[in-house]
């Protein structure tokens, strides 16, 4: 799904290769949807749909790609602007499948495969 330019440009560097339907994915979604707050691993683990024992991991990982920091045991987003660009994905894409239902990857690759089909 194609993005603005603006949403581009104002993400972190690395943040736009996070995947959708992915651990990390969950846990920048739900920290997203807290941003004013900071959590331990533990409360994360609880309010996510992860493995046990793999937010750990995970929130390095983010914090390796400027998406996230923390100060003791407790993690939040990163503080720079650029996390606007990533928040405003979350917050149109939720809307979007608010009103327009949620896309299903196997139908939409199904369509695509039947138009490069007709097309080439």
């Amino acid at each position: 799904m194609p993005i603005e330019v603006d949403e581009f440009e104002k993400a972190p560097e690395n943040a736009l290769e996070i995947d959708r339907d992915t651990n990390q994915w969950e846990v920048v979604e739900f920290l997203l949807e807290h941003k004013d707050k900071a959590f331990t691993p533990k409360e994360i683990e609880t309010e996510v749909d992860v493995p046990d024992g793999s937010v750990g991991v995970l929130l390095s990982r983010l914090e390796e790609k400027g998406i996230v920091r923390h100060k003791g045991k407790y993690w939040t987003l990163e503080r720079e602007d650029r996390l606007a660009g990533l928040s405003a994905m979350v917050a149109t894409t939720e809307a979007l499948n608010d009103r327009l239902g949620e896309e299903e990857m196997d139908e939409w690759t199904e369509h695509a495969e039947e138009d490069v089909e007709e097309n080439f």
